[in-house]
């Protein structure tokens, strides 16, 4: 137990009604967890206000309250503290109350639209290789050292993340990395605590639901960098337009990384596989498991924080090699017919396509793409028929199903999906996901190639077709095809020989009727003419 004074040393107060010795047992936002001696702080939410339940909170034993606005009626021996943010109190006092245990880690916080999960999970993963304890507070996972928490939001509220922050501070970690989303830096869920770092992996269209405008998007992003302390490091991906914006006011040391251009940090794609990349990082090269231009960024944003952290970069490259993808990012499902099914939690635009164009970049000829994907409800409407444009426009066979609705219709979810598409496109409408995966996978054991998907098509010659089909029976898709160019090229110079053989006949006759027409319209004007004058 903690006394209200000893929580409210960092937290800046308008008024104290009561005794400031009022001890503590716990705190609490959610009126209907309160029990005896917590507490309770009347946070503003977007559904709903908590001043208005101060009564219930004081009623299940409530010893204090935090609020922006002192009640009507006060309670005899409650002590009531009125603030200018609950919320940012809330945040200010969980630390307190559990001891500022960031101070007792060293806490990176990874921000931006894509990557965060990836790259805060490879984070925890590499340190870990390195032999250190390390917690992690993702959006699939939350971890304290090797022991799993049931993940609730991307960056859970402050008093449940200073709990666990304790806990990994008690059992020796020395490493915790965490996601930090837009809205939990809005809200405040970040403040209190104290990084040694921050990560800006890229910024596309998400969460306008919530932020309104992209500009505003950008600010709550940049509200991170802006709270970092002197003795942090903040770096930023230098190929974001907004890369810049981000840190251009924060007050830790910034460092850079890069594909592109040059930066503190830069990383170039070898060789890209079905199994892995080849990178060169720091002029050294190193074989990782991961696919993708964007998990090279991954990869690189965890060795530029692992080097600015001050481990040593040779052993980093060395457990760099050793690491996976995270599961649901990009993670591969092999079947036994030869089969591979990609898992990636694309809820972007920019993400989808970043995944799709990879597939792209290492799938063969033969092989067909089937993208099955869907919105999630009571997010971005704006970005839905953006998402089904694009995967109409690279996948063989695009499939449209339900992705999590929450509040909302899936058909109408499919509905948004649909209404951005040409009138002419082709995709399957299945609201039942389970249902949607079965039929992608029929269509997968079916076994449709390419030849099969041309005779369908009214436009390509059965030569053409049959050619396809026993380049791909025979395996040698590239060089039958290349006997079909040629072919061709020579059947369209044959016809064109034959056609100007059989033109120039007629255009020298035709030629030769205009100008007996010409000779005709002059001549005989002046033959009237000569006449009417003899």
């Amino acid at each position: 137990m903690k006394t209200l004074k000893d929580l409210l040393k960092d937290t800046p107060v308008t008024a104290l009604h009561g005794d400031g010795s009022t001890t503590v047992a716990a705190l609490a936002y959610d009126s209907r967890a309160v029990t005896q001696g917590d507490c309770f702080f009347a946070t503003r939410g977007t559904q709903s206000d908590g001043h208005d339940f101060i009564p219930d909170a004081v009623a299940k034993g409530a010893s204090a309250v935090v609020c922006e606005q002192l009640p009507a009626e006060t309670a005899h021996g409650v002590a009531y503290v009125v603030v200018p943010d609950a919320a940012g109190a809330l945040a200010d006092m969980a630390a307190a109350f559990y001891g500022h245990p960031s101070r007792e880690l060293k806490l990176v916080g990874i921000t931006g639209t894509n990557g965060k999960t990836t790259t805060a999970t490879l984070l925890y993963d590499l340190v870990r290789a390195l032999g250190y304890k390390a917690g992690l507070v993702s959006t699939v996972v939350y971890k304290v050292g090797e022991r799993i928490v049931e993940a609730t939001h991307t960056t859970p509220d402050p008093v449940r993340l200073n709990a666990m922050m304790r806990e990994m501070a008690d059992e020796g970690c020395e490493y915790c990395f965490m996601e930090c989303s837009s809205h939990a830096i809005v809200q405040q869920r970040t403040r209190g605590l104290h990084f040694a770092g921050g990560i800006f992996s890229n910024i596309t269209h998400d969460h306008l639901d919530y932020h309104k405008t992209f500009a505003e998007y950008i600010r709550a992003k940049k509200l991170f960098f802006d709270s970092l302390a002197k003795d942090a490091f903040a770096l930023t991906n230098a190929d974001d337009k907004n890369g810049r914006v981000m840190v251009q006011n924060t007050a830790a040391g910034v460092h850079t990384y890069s594909l592109r251009t040059m930066a503190d940090f830069r990383c170039k794609i070898v060789e890209m596989h079905v199994d892995g990349m080849l990178l060169r990082i720091d002029g050294q090269e190193v074989w990782v498991g991961l696919v993708g231009r964007f998990n090279a960024y991954n990869l690189l944003a965890v060795y530029g924080a692992a080097v600015l952290l001050g481990l040593d970069r040779a052993e980093v490259l060395r457990a760099m090699s050793m690491l996976h993808a995270v599961s649901g990012r990009f993670e591969f499902v092999r079947a036994e017919n030869g089969t591979t099914a990609i898992v990636d939690y694309a809820h972007t635009p920019d993400a989808l396509e970043n995944v799709i164009q990879t597939i792209q970049e290492i799938r063969t000829p033969t092989q067909q793409l089937i993208v099955v994907c869907g919105c999630g409800g009571d997010r971005d409407r704006t970005k839905r028929p953006e998402m089904a444009q694009i995967a109409v426009k690279y996948a063989d066979t695009a499939i449209f199903t339900s992705d999590n609705p929450r509040h909302e219709s899936p058909g109408a979810i499919l509905d948004e999906m649909a209404a951005g598409l040409d009138p002419g496109a082709r995709f399957l409408r299945i609201v039942d996901r389970a249902e949607a995966i079965r039929t992608a996978r029929q269509r997968v054991e079916q076994g449709k190639g390419l030849s099969e998907a041309m005779q369908e098509s009214p436009y390509f010659p059965k030569l053409l077709t049959e050619m396809t089909g026993v380049g791909e029976q025979s395996g040698n898709m590239e060089q039958t095809l290349t006997v079909v160019s040629d072919y061709f090229t020579n059947e369209v110079s044959l016809a064109t020989d034959r056609l100007l053989a059989v033109m120039e006949p007629a255009i020298t006759i035709a030629l030769a009727v205009v100008t007996v027409i010409l000779l005709l319209g002059v001549y005989l004007p002046m033959f009237s003419l000569y006449g009417s004058i003899g």
